[in-house]
C-alpha cells in the first residue's frame, strides 16, 4: 500500500485535505524497526516525530522506581505513538518495543504541529485520545485499589506461602494422653488439632475435632483412652514455602482438614481448611464438603453448576490454567466417587474388584466447562463362564446408571460412545491387554483414533492397581513398538496451526461458528499429541500434558528452552479457553471452544499467534525426532 492511501485510512489523518495529505505523505520517514527493538526509552529518548504504525505491532510499558516493567497497551497497523513527547516538549513519556518486525511512518514534529495548529478535529482526536487513555489507567488503578481492600485476602491463595500465613504456636500432646485431656488442651487454644509427639519429641499422628465426633463419640468409646488409640497417623505435611493454593489442592486431593506446615524436616505449624477459606471467601472446600454429605445422588445434579462461581474467583484472582484445571478434576472426581459409592450401596458389592477410568480431558486432569464424557471400567479376571457373566451383567448396570447420573449432574454423552456403559469398555483386565495389543500391533485409522482417546487414562475409582497394570502393559509394547510410533507420529504431523501463509488467523469460512477458531481441536490438540506420543516413546506414565513435558524436560527428551515454550504457548491457550467458557455461561450460553479473534485485544491477538507458531516448532521437532519429512 502506498502512503498517501494508507494515511487516508488512519485517524486522524482523514479529515486532511487532499492537498495537506499529499504534502503530509511527501515528507513521511519509514523506519523498520527489528522484533526486540526498544524504539523509545522512558525519560531517555527524545521525541522528533509521530510514530503511525504501518505493519507488525509494539507494545508500550512504564517502568517504575525500582526499574521493574508495568505493562499499559499494545498497538498495531493504524495506531501512533510518540505523540504525547511532541505536546509535552519532553522526552520519551514510556518506553515502546517492538513485538515484531514494525514499519513506521514518521510525521515530523513540524509537520505534526502545522496539522494541530490549522485543523481542530486533528487536535480534538490527540487531546481526546490522551484522556480517554489516562483516565481508564486512573479508573483501573483506583478500581485494582479498591478491589484489593476488599479481596486482597484472596489474592494470598497465589502470592503467599502458608509459612507466611500460620502465625499460631504449635500444639501437642502426648499419645498416652487421655482423649479428655486432648480435648480440654483444644477448647483452652481454641483449636481444632494437636501433633501427637512421643516423650522424646517424634510425631506419631494427629488428633482432631473430626476424630473426636466419629472416632469417639459416635462410636460411644469412653473419653479415658489414650489419643493413640484415635489419632489420624501420618501426618500430611507440606513445606512452609508451599503456596496456599498447593495446600489447598492438598487438603483437598486426600480429603482432609489439617495439613502440617514442615520447615528443616520438622512440623513447626498447622494449617487448615478454614483458615484458607477465610483468606479467600469463596472456596472448593465448600463444594467439596456439600459433595462428601449428599446421601443420595440425585442431590449431586445441581452442585456441578457451582462449579463456574469458584472457577470465577480463582481466574479474578490471577490463577493460572493449570491451578483451575486441577480444581476442576477434583471436584469432578469427588462427584463422580460419590456417585459410585452410592451406586454400590444401592447395588451391593461388585463380584470382583474393579477400577473406574477415566481418559481424554478427564485423564488427563484437563477439564473445563465443555467436557463430555470419556470412561470405562476394567475389572479383575474371574474363572468359569457363569461367574464370568454374572460380573458382566453387575458392572454393565452399573457403568449404565453411573453414565446417566453423570449426565443428570451436567457430563454430556459422549457422541463416540466411549463410555463403560458401552460392553466394548467394560471388560476384564486381561481382555483390555488384549485390545491394546491390537490397537498397538495392528494399527489403522480408527485404531489410532482410539488410543489418542484411550491412552490418557487413569484411575478414578476402585482397585487403582488394576489401571496401573493396564500402563505397564502399554508403555512395555510402545517403548518396542517404534513402527506404532511412527504412526502416531505421521498423525501428529499432520495437525499444522491455524495460520495462513502471511499468520493472519485461518478462520472458520462458514457454518454456525464462521469468523472463529477452535482452540480445542487447532490449537491445544497438536500439544496434547505431541506430549502423549513423546511419553509413550519414552516409556514414561503420566498423562497431564503439562506434567508430560516436564518429566521428557527432565528425562533431556526435550530442552529447557524447548519445554518452556511449548508449556507457556499450551497454557496460554487453556488460559483463553476457560476465559471465554466463562463469559459464555455468565451470558447464559453454553460453553463453547470457538474464539472469534477479532473479539480479542491486540495483546491477546499476539499471544495467540505467538501460541499457534509453537507447533510448528513442534512439527519440525517431531519431523528431526522420528526422521519424518514435513514436505
Amino acid at each position: 500500500m502506498k502512503r498517501r492511501p494508507f494515511l487516508r485510512t488512519v485517524q486522524p489523518f482523514d479529515v486532511l485535505s487532499e492537498d495537506d495529505l499529499k504534502r503530509v505523505s511527501a515528507g513521511l520517514e519509514e523506519v523498520s524497526f527489528p522484533a526486540g527493538t526498544l524504539i523509545l526509552d522512558q525519560g531517555r529518548t527524545s521525541i522528533d516525530a509521530l510514530h503511525v504504525i504501518r505493519s507488525g505491532a509494539v507494545r508500550l510499558f512504564l517502568k517504575d522506581l525500582e526499574d521493574h516493567e508495568v505493562l499499559d497497551d499494545y498497538r498495531g497497523p493504524g495506531d501512533f505513538f510518540g505523540a504525547l513527547g511532541i505536546i509535552m516538549e519532553s522526552k520519551a513519556n514510556l518506553c515502546v518495543e517492538a513485538v515484531q518486525d514494525t514499519s513506521c511512518l514518521l510525521v515530523s514534529r513540524e509537520d505534526f504541529w502545522t496539522l494541530m495548529e490549522t485543523y481542530p478535529a486533528f487536535s480534538l482526536f490527540y487531546l481526546k485520545s490522551f484522556c480517554k487513555r489516562y483516565i481508564h489507567s486512573a479508573h483501573f488503578t483506583l478500581k485494582k485499589k479498591k478491589k484489593r481492600i476488599a479481596e486482597d485476602g484472596g489474592l494470598y491463595l497465589f502470592s503467599q506461602s502458608i509459612g507466611g500465613v500460620t502465625k499460631q504456636a504449635l500444639k501437642t500432646c502426648l499419645p498416652t494422653d487421655s482423649v479428655q485431656q486432648a480435648a480440654q488442651k483444644m477448647v483452652q487454644n481454641r483449636i481444632g488439632s494437636l501433633l501427637v509427639k512421643d516423650a522424646k519429641g517424634a510425631v506419631e499422628g494427629i488428633i482432631t475435632d473430626k476424630d473426636l465426633r466419629s472416632k469417639l463419640i459416635a462410636r460411644g468409646r469412653d473419653c479415658n483412652e489414650p489419643v493413640r488409640s484415635i489419632m489420624s497417623s501420618p501426618v500430611k505435611t507440606a513445606p512452609s514455602e508451599a503456596l496456599c493454593f498447593d495446600a489447598l489442592f492438598s487438603m483437598l486431593k486426600n480429603r482432609i482438614h489439617h495439613l502440617g506446615v514442615e520447615r528443616d524436616g520438622n512440623i513447626v505449624g498447622m494449617i487448615t481448611a478454614h483458615d484458607l477459606m477465610m483468606l479467600q471467601g469463596d472456596s472448593p472446600i465448600f463444594l467439596f464438603q456439600e459433595i462428601a454429605a449428599q446421601v443420595s445422588i440425585e442431590g449431586l445434579y445441581e452442585i456441578y453448576r457451582k462449579i463456574p462461581p469458584v472457577v470465577k474467583r480463582l481466574i479474578d484472582e490471577g490463577a493460572k490454567a493449570s491451578n483451575i484445571n486441577r480444581v476442576i478434576t477434583v471436584l469432578n472426581d469427588h462427584i463422580l466417587e460419590r456417585i459410585l459409592t452410592l451406586l454400590i450401596k444401592d447395588m451391593g458389592p461388585p463380584p470382583v474388584p474393579f477400577c473406574w477410568m477415566v481418559m481424554g480431558s478427564e485423564g488427563r486432569k484437563e477439564q473445563t466447562f465443555k467436557t463430555d464424557q470419556d470412561n470405562a471400567l476394567v475389572y479383575e479376571d474371574i474363572q468359569g463362564n457363569e461367574p464370568q457373566e454374572r460380573a458382566r451383567e453387575y458392572f454393565l448396570k452399573f457403568a449404565e446408571q453411573c453414565v446417566n447420573h453423570l449426565a443428570a449432574c451436567g457430563y454430556p454423552l459422549c457422541p463416540g460412545n466411549i463410555m463403560a456403559s458401552n460392553p466394548a469398555w467394560n471388560q476384564p483386565l486381561s481382555a483390555w491387554k488384549e485390545c491394546f495389543d491390537r490397537w498397538i500391533f495392528s494399527p489403522d485409522p480408527m485404531e489410532i483414533l482410539h488410543s489418542t482417546i484411550f491412552f490418557d487414562f487413569r484411575p478414578a475409582f476402585g482397585k487403582s492397581d488394576l489401571a496401573h497394570s493396564l500402563r505397564e502393559h502399554l508403555l512395555g509394547r510402545t517403548v518396542r513398538e517404534k513402527v506404532f510410533i511412527h504412526h502416531l507420529a505421521r498423525d501428529c504431523l499432520n495437525k499444522k496451526p491455524p495460520l495462513s501463509m502471511f499468520k493472519n488467523f485461518a478462520v472458520e469460512k462458514s457454518g454456525p461458528n464462521k469468523g472463529s477458531v477452535d482452540l480445542k481441536t487447532k490449537g491445544l490438540t497438536p500439544f496434547v499429541d505431541f506430549a502423549r506420543l513423546m511419553c509413550l516413546d519414552q516409556g514414561l506414565a503420566e498423562t497431564n500434558t503439562l506434567e508430560r513435558i516436564q518429566a521428557l524436560c527432565a528425562q533431556k527428551a526435550l530442552s529447557e528452552g524447548f519445554a518452556l515454550r511449548i508449556r507457556q504457548a499450551y497454557e496460554y491457550q487453556m488460559q483463553l479457553r476457560l476465559v471465554n467458557q466463562l463469559d459464555m455461561i455468565e451470558k447464559g450460553k453454553a460453553p463453547e471452544n470457538h474464539v472469534d479473534p477479532s473479539g480479542l485485544t491486540e495483546l491477546e491477538k499476539i499471544s495467540l499467534k505467538k501460541a499457534f507458531l509453537a507447533i510448528e516448532e513442534i512439527r519440525s521437532f517431531m519431523s528431526n525426532f522420528f526422521h519424518l519429512n514435513l514436505g
